[in-house]
């Protein structure tokens, strides 16, 4: 779905005016504000209720826009590979930020990720803005991420967030972060996993790639990175994993009705309701957020969901399938562990 061009300058202009703009990506809708712009990037985090120690990330058009906000020198000659096998597309890429790059948006820390979305209003609006955007999912932090335009009117006032809509997102779930710091000597390193997995970089970058956080990131310093909170993409009614072992027992134990998230038809009677989700990896990654927002809306007792298969290297869906189950274990972790 393409956006008119009458919405896109309009949306350029409120950018420049220090608004905020929510635009359609290929994975989520994004809150977009100007990278370079303390106080438009401070009213991000209002807007959305973001801790200041997680950062953002930063959408650009391509690597010479990507080049404004990292530090001189930073990008490497591997981060144009990367660029140019991957994007467009669901890649962002930390390295070394500028000092032109106002501090709030890498919560205080070296690395800055960049990415250039692969979806014809981003780029769009990028271009007509003329740089570089933030761009965390547009809903409040901690919540179901958006898919559609919908999604984003639904939690943030039009007065406050003007909304680009470009139809559902194709890819469903946010991109994965790779980060480069520390140059070759150090591992090529996924802190969140996406629709892009550890195999294909390798392949891409012709050395290994690990996955996972570098370290514990002490209480209250900044993340190495977007999306490592332990408790996020969650719906507000509580929200469990099960084994299909454990079926129909877990249903028994709910005091209440409950949305059951399965890949099998299972058989689910009232009161409870039944969500079938695609067997396709791909699919079932564009379809979860609107899963658990559709299931939030029945305001039931519980959402309990279907583990989904990890079976990762070797497997050309395993990748995205281990995506999708750090986005279920982090939207079920306790409440209490934000």
């Amino acid at each position: 779905m393409s956006t008119p061009l009458e919405q896109i300058r309009l949306g350029a202009r409120r950018l420049r005016e220090g608004g905020v703009v929510a635009f359609p990506t290929e994975t989520v809708y994004g809150l977009g504000a100007d990278a370079l712009s303390e106080a438009a990037v401070a009213r991000v985090y209002e807007l959305k209720g973001r801790p200041r120690r997680n950062p953002l990330i930063v959408h650009v058009a391509g690597p010479e826009m990507a080049r404004q906000v990292v530090a001189a020198g930073a990008w490497t000659d591997e981060a144009e590979l990367l660029a140019r096998r991957f994007w467009p597309g669901p890649l962002s890429i930390i390295l070394a930020r500028s000092p032109a790059l106002p501090e709030i948006v890498t919560a205080g820390s070296g690395g800055v990720a960049v990415r250039c979305p692969d979806h014809p209003t981003a780029l769009a609006l990028l271009f007509e803005f003329g740089g570089p955007l933030v761009g965390p999912s547009a809903n409040p932090s901690g919540r179901v991420s958006p898919t559609t335009a919908a999604h984003v009117r639904e939690a943030f006032d039009e007065r406050d967030v003007l909304v680009l809509d470009g139809g559902a997102c194709a890819g469903g779930i946010e991109s994965t972060v790779l980060s480069l710091m520390g140059g070759r000597g150090v591992p090529a390193r996924i802190l969140r996993p996406g629709l892009i997995g550890a195999e294909e970089l390798a392949r891409a970058l012709g050395r290994p790639v690990v996955s996972g956080p570098p370290a514990a990131v002490a209480e209250g310093a900044p993340l190495p990175g977007p999306g490592l909170l332990p408790r996020h993409y969650a719906p507000a009614t509580p929200a469990s994993l099960f084994s299909g072992r454990d079926w129909p027992g877990v249903l028994g134990a709910v005091a209440g009705p409950a949305v059951v998230i399965s890949r099998t038809a299972r058989a689910v009677a009232p009161p409870h309701t039944l969500i079938l989700m695609p067997t396709n990896a791909h699919a079932y990654a564009a379809r979860l957020y609107a899963a658990l927002r559709e299931a939030d809306a029945l305001h039931v007792a519980a959402i309990l969901i279907e583990r989904v298969p990890e079976d990762g290297p070797g497997r050309g869906d395993g990748p995205v399938w281990s995506a999708i189950a750090d986005r279920l274990n982090r939207a079920t972790a306790r409440a209490d562990n934000p």
